[in-house]
């Protein structure tokens, strides 16, 4: 028989980030801030590259699939965690917890190969540069990307079905501030060492290997890099890279701890790390790919003057 058929329990309550009373509309504002930077930042990095025939290039398709995942990311665990810092009741309905969790992992789990397969694109242009136009057109990139896509979504998928099969009676106290598979499983009324297995092997293995393969493409761009002679030029190639490379360590490094090691952390470090990870890296990536990439900037200087123009009416002639 499923454990679905034991479950009891018809909502989970959220405890959220701790704070006293007097913090709840400070912090309220600073998340609030946090969430439209997000969207602002993100957008306006998608209009860019849609906008503007410059940037229609494999990198920045990747970057416009980045752009609409932090959106999304945000969106998932953000609103819910905003309206709980005004709301007494702060329950998330059984399937709205399977809802939350399953898009949670899709998004950051798509996220995750999408770094991996942006630092692959970045070794083909900066080594192996005469045969890049054939190894990473927009066709292609248009395959990784939808393959990411499904993998991510299977990769979800996987976790929420093995988490939600498992019977819930009570407690239905989550001690973090989104649902989340480590922190739901600490409620599940059954044996969860399976569960803690395969996460250990599927959601901390698989962020650890993409990164080492992040890791393994930088050591022989950092080598590229090196053989060219002027300085000038090491730091113009190392430029269209270290964006790349410093969301990477801002998005990777914080998972691989959590998951990795489900039962050594304590729970307000667990929250300090996800909130980093799932609400300010998004806010922050279009800041890093703005200011870092002389391109982007050109687009969005691009952009800002044609919105400043304006409209030119011609003279009406008099008769």
């Amino acid at each position: 028989m499923e454990y679905m058929n034991y479950t009891s329990v018809t909502e989970f309550t959220l405890l959220g980030l701790p704070h006293s009373e007097e913090m709840k509309i400070p912090l309220f504002m600073l998340f609030l801030c946090i969430y439209i930077s997000t969207l602002f930042g993100n957008v306006i990095l998608i209009l860019a590259v849609q906008r503007d025939p410059h940037l229609h290039k494999p990198m920045y398709i990747f970057l416009l699939n980045l752009s609409f995942l932090d959106i999304w990311l945000s969106t998932v665990t953000l609103p819910k965690l905003l309206t709980n810092f005004l709301q007494r009741d702060k329950t998330i309905s059984f399937r709205g917890c399977i809802i939350q969790l399953y898009f949670f992992h899709f998004f950051g789990s798509t996220e995750c190969f999408l770094y991996t397969v942006m630092a692959y694109d970045r070794f083909l242009a900066i080594c192996r540069p005469l045969h890049y136009p054939n190894l990473m057109n927009l066709k292609l990139c248009a395959q990784f990307a939808a393959g990411i896509w499904l993998t991510g979504s299977l990769h979800s998928m996987i976790h929420t079905t093995l988490t939600f099969r498992l019977p819930f009676c009570g407690p239905n106290r989550i001690n973090y501030f989104f649902c989340d598979v480590i922190p739901v499983l600490k409620l599940a009324c059954a044996d969860t060492s399976i569960n803690k297995a395969i996460i250990i092997t599927n959601i901390g293995a698989v962020a650890l290997i993409c990164f080492l393969l992040i890791l393994v493409s930088y050591f022989h761009i950092i080598k590229t890099i090196l053989k060219i002679q002027t300085s000038e030029g090491r730091r113009k190639t190392f430029s269209t890279c270290a964006s790349h490379l410093i969301s990477v360590i801002f998005y990777y490094g914080p998972p691989v701890f959590i998951y990795i090691s489900p039962d050594s952390m304590g729970y307000l470090v667990e929250e300090a790390i996800a909130v980093f990870y799932t609400l300010l890296t998004p806010m922050l990536n279009p800041i890093i790919y703005s200011l870092r990439n002389s391109e982007v900037k050109a687009s969005l200087k691009r952009m800002k003057r044609s919105n400043q123009s304006p409209t030119k009416v011609r003279p009406s002639r008099k008769w």
